[in-house]
């Protein structure tokens, strides 16, 4: 027998622009009807609501439901896996293999790079809505030590965890120095992961940023501000490097940390750029350096992050870069204010929304 809910969507149908609008979504077997409660804006959300993607990129994407970091509360189920009242981090990635099997995938690719996938909040409704209709492989319970602000963190802290799951048997061996780039929230998520849950302590660990209030918040770590700092004569040179910069930044980011990289390193590119970036390929080539791209995450990531978030410590450095405030939204409007805002000043601090509906 099918059933079906209603949802209530606050729909991006051009940017700046927020319609309400009504939906009526089946409940395929093993999947769940979930109520989002809690959720963050990401940078990607900014960039579709502010039209800064490409003209033809937004006329494919839009309209559209924005957000894919959240929570939320099972309403209805058809899954034997999850019960009405379970609070769950919603994976905002659905594997092609789920909605697409008669495509052939090649063995042992992880979800988040499947062909045919689909990504909440990027031509495929995400969590501004009352309900969302979300396979039971994509979401994970959350346990009672974790509170709502903290568990809403789970999405960008398991982008850290599958970028980092490149070099974790690299950052086992005692003595392997990392250098990070970035000072933002990216960063931030990465270098308490390395912190908190990989044992990477100060002795071996620099994070360079460019802003000297923001990179106070890693006092975990030894700091470089990127401004002062004498790449080309560095003594210290690093055998796992991460870009988490993004934008503009990237092009520098990347050649210092390929200049002050040690012989047989490796980087990992998270930031996003919408240009290309001209890199220092002569070093690479004669350094042995390998280079992997990362992007997004699986439900395993979110596995392994919700089970870090059980540890005292881990769920206390991540409560820094929450909010004063967590902002109430009840209407369209309400969404549409916060993220005007958001555009307007994005901030060091994830911004966190709580929904009335």
């Amino acid at each position: 027998m099918e059933q079906s809910v209603d949802s209530r969507v606050f729909s991006l149908v051009e940017p700046g622009v927020i319609e309400e609008v009504h939906k009526t979504r089946e409940i395929p077997e093993k999947w769940v009807a979930v109520e989002p409660t809690y959720a963050s804006i990401c940078h990607a959300d900014l960039r579709y609501f502010a039209g800064l993607r490409r003209p033809e990129a937004l006329a494919k994407k839009l309209p559209m439901a924005l957000l894919h970091e959240g929570i939320g509360v099972v309403k209805e189920t058809r899954s034997e896996k999850f019960s009405v009242g379970d609070r769950v981090v919603v994976v905002p990635n659905i594997p092609g293999q789920i909605l697409h099997p008669e495509i052939d995938q090649k063995p042992d690719v992880p979800g988040n790079y499947s062909k045919g996938n689909a990504f909440l909040g990027s031509g495929y409704d995400g969590m501004a809505q009352s309900r969302l209709v979300h396979p039971e492989e994509c979401l994970v319970r959350i346990t009672d030590e974790i509170p709502n602000e903290i568990a809403v963190l789970a999405e960008l802290s398991s982008v850290s965890h599958h970028a980092i799951s490149h070099v974790e048997d690299k950052l086992k061996k005692t003595g392997t120095r990392v250098a990070l780039f970035g000072d933002g929230p990216v960063g931030y998520f990465t270098a308490v992961m390395l912190k908190y849950l990989y044992g990477v302590d100060a002795e071996r660990f620099v994070v360079f940023g460019a802003a000297d209030d923001k990179l106070a918040h890693f006092d975990f770590a030894r700091t470089e501000n990127v401004l002062t700092y004498d790449f080309a004569h560095s003594k210290e040179k690093f055998d796992v490097l991460i870009e988490c910069t993004g934008g503009k930044f990237s092009e520098s980011a990347l050649n210092q940390a390929i200049e002050i990289a040690d012989s047989l390193a490796d980087i990992i590119f998270m930031g996003v750029t919408e240009e290309l970036v001209p890199i220092d390929t002569r070093d690479i080539l004669e350094k042995g350096i390998t280079a992997h791209g990362s992007s997004r995450s699986s439900t395993h990531d979110f596995e392994a992050v919700v089970a870090g978030m059980e540890k005292p410590e881990y769920r206390a450095a991540l409560s820094k870069i929450l909010p004063e405030q967590i902002v109430e939204i009840s209407t369209g409007e309400d969404f549409r204010k916060v993220m005007e805002k958001f555009v307007k000043n994005p901030g060091w601090n994830k911004t966190v929304m709580h929904f009335n509906w």
